[in-house]
């Protein structure tokens, strides 16, 4: 038999139905490749996009970390020039306050002096020239006098030593300063000792 006459009869053995059946199989089987293809490519997207998003969080939190890490040098920066400027405006506070018995010696001599006694008056100009100069080296350095007398009593400021009635001024008022206070820096270094007024007593009885 010829390979014509084989290939007749092939065809005249295989029926439509089967041809049919043939080419669903060849388009079920391209359709199952290409989902296997797309499973494959969507696979790869999905690692790809999770690779992403882990590393934009890695990044987030770098950036997070480098703005806090920053935010604490400017802290300690900060805290550091706080110190210094503290540092130089109070290393005098110790030496300030042993120099204020000075000061208070020097007054009280000038109080004691008597300025008509023609031998005393140069003595007397002496010791004020002395004492203004003293003041004036306090005041350069930031050490100044606390305010007290006439003033309202403040036990931030002031050390009550005594009190007494008086229906001049209101009570609480500072009336005398037996020994002034002075600030450094706007920072207490002594407090002013002073005598406080109160109200007068009542007489119940008359």
């Amino acid at each position: 038999m010829t390979t014509e006459s084989n290939e007749k009869h092939n065809a005249q053995q295989t029926s439509p139905e089967d041809i049919i059946a043939e080419a669903e199989q060849q388009v079920e089987e391209q359709h199952q490749h290409e989902h296997e293809f797309m499973s494959e490519e969507q696979e790869k997207i999905n690692e790809l996009e999770l690779a992403l998003a882990a590393a934009q969080a890695t990044v987030a939190d770098q950036k997070d970390a480098v703005i806090r890490a920053k935010a604490e040098v400017d802290n300690i920066r900060r805290r550091s020039a706080q110190d210094v400027e503290k540092a130089r405006k109070f290393a005098l506070e110790k030496f300030s306050a042993e120099l204020l018995p000075v000061v208070d010696n020097l007054e009280r001599a000038i109080e004691c002096i008597c300025k008509d006694d023609e031998n005393q008056r140069a003595l007397a100009e002496g010791v004020e020239l002395t004492l203004q100069s003293m003041r004036s080296v306090l005041e350069k350095y930031g050490i100044k006098e606390v305010e007290s007398h006439g003033k309202p009593f403040n036990p931030e400021l002031h050390q009550a030593m005594s009190m007494h009635e008086s229906d001049e001024v209101e009570p609480n008022t500072v009336t005398a300063v037996m020994q002034k206070g002075y600030e450094l820096n706007g920072r207490l270094i002594r407090p002013a000792m002073v005598m406080v007024s109160k109200a007068p007593t009542v007489d119940t009885e008359a």
